[in-house]
């Protein structure tokens, strides 16, 4: 029984140290004087524009991820793929580089002297300094996160059930619509949370893609490093709590979503 409190108390001591009183330091500091300065912070049109970038790049990656991770996932735990090792390295490549260095990439493929960035703009599509750009880089640095929720729980699940039911004529969309998917759904679920906390919190690849534009390319966690270094601290700690705000409504509509399945 004592090492379970002092387990308890060393977990909850370690949240409250590292997230809970620097989110309540950000908090304070924003309505130190007031809630009238933070209103004007968060409805500035900087700020404004910076929320729907946001939330724009957010609403394109994560469905586009979803769909990628439940591919790669089947394809993955399938054990006569060929080529499943490299597959399997190159999805968890995100993890292992700097998002900078997946920034830097994307210029060298997209930009006007890259690879493909001629042939964009020639297309009349700007992919660097742009949104596309940024959607790209969410993406990638996104990219693991619903492929290692789904893998374990398509392992346990086996494909006994989806040969047996192939066996009594059901096609390969009803296999999955009706056997597969109900079965990976809390697995998705925590997938998408992941990835959309990911692509909220983004600022290493979308930095160094986007070009700082305010009001263009500016997403919230640029505007916040933006208004810190013009020391407008109250916008900056403003674009915080959005961010905060944002994150705490992702993770609670999955909750409710996940509640109304039982």
């Amino acid at each position: 029984m004592l090492s379970r409190l002092v387990m308890r108390f060393t977990a909850i001591a370690f949240l409250l140290l590292m997230l809970v009183v620097p989110l309540a330091l950000v908090g304070y500091l924003a309505f130190e004087d007031g809630a009238g300065p933070v209103w004007d912070a968060a409805t500035s049109p900087a700020a404004l524009s910076a929320l729907r970038l946001t939330l724009i790049i957010a609403v394109i990656a994560v469905p586009l991820n979803a769909v990628f991770g439940i591919i790669a996932a089947l394809l993955l735990t399938r054990p006569r793929l060929p080529g499943r090792t490299l597959l399997s390295v190159v999805i968890d490549l995100p993890l292992a580089l700097s998002p900078v260095v997946v920034g830097l990439a994307l210029v060298l493929v997209w930009s006007r002297n890259g690879w493909f960035g001629q042939w964009a703009i020639d297309q009349g599509v700007q992919v660097i300094f742009a949104t596309p750009g940024m959607v790209m880089a969410t993406i990638v640095v996104s990219l693991p996160f619903v492929v290692r929720e789904l893998v374990p729980v398509l392992k346990e699940l086996g494909t006994e059930q989806q040969q047996a039911a192939a066996t009594l004529g059901a096609s390969p969309p009803q296999i999955f619509w009706r056997i597969v998917l109900p079965a990976i759904r809390h697995g998705l679920a925590y997938g998408v949370v992941l990835t959309t906390a990911r692509a909220l919190g983004e600022y290493g690849a979308v930095a160094v893609v986007s070009g700082k534009i305010a009001g263009r390319t500016e997403t919230l966690t640029l505007h916040v490093e933006e208004r810190f270094q013009a020391f407008d601290l109250v916008a900056a700690y403003t674009a915080s709590i959005m961010l905060a705000i944002l994150a705490v409504i992702t993770v609670a509509v999955m909750r409710l979503l996940n509640r109304g399945e039982h």
